[in-house]
């Protein structure tokens, strides 16, 4: 606990003087109160991940039709993450350790950006852009043409 004592001084001591004594205790008082609290900590993505499974083509390993994994990584190992794609509310997730997991299947070929938030605030995000090609499933995995 921090204890304040008094700030005396002279009486033959100017009133500029007087002030920027008072000024500066203030400040420093300030300073250590604000020293003495910590900011909160806001649940959010550190990184993120696309695994094409076992999808396999020329241009992309992403395909119509095809099932990949987006992995996100996140700071807070219990509030939900949300998963986006170019914007969409794709599902929202329960981590599991530190890592969100959601399997995909693009419905339609193109650019696609995924995204995903694990707080309120949408600016604090983190994407992967990733080129979509038709696929094909065979047997376990999936041809993917063009992308």
């Amino acid at each position: 606990m921090t204890t304040m004592s008094a700030i005396s001084l002279s009486p033959t001591v100017s009133a500029p003087v007087r002030r920027a004594a008072r000024a500066a205790a203030v400040c420093v008082c300030a300073a250590g109160l604000s020293l003495g609290t910590a900011p909160l900590a806001s649940a959010t993505v550190t990184g993120v991940k696309a695994l094409p499974n076992l999808s396999f083509g020329m241009a992309t390993n992403y395909g119509t039709d095809c099932t990949a994994t987006i992995q996100a990584y996140v700071t807070d190992p219990v509030a939900p993450v949300n998963f986006y794609d170019n914007g969409v509310p794709l599902a929202t997730v329960a981590p599991t350790g530190g890592v969100a997991l959601l399997t995909w299947i693009p419905a339609t070929p193109g650019a696609h950006r995924i995204s995903v938030v694990q707080s309120s605030d949408p600016a604090v995000s983190r994407y992967v852009d990733l080129p979509v090609g038709y696929g094909e499933p065979v047997g376990v995995g999936c041809a993917v043409f063009g992308g």
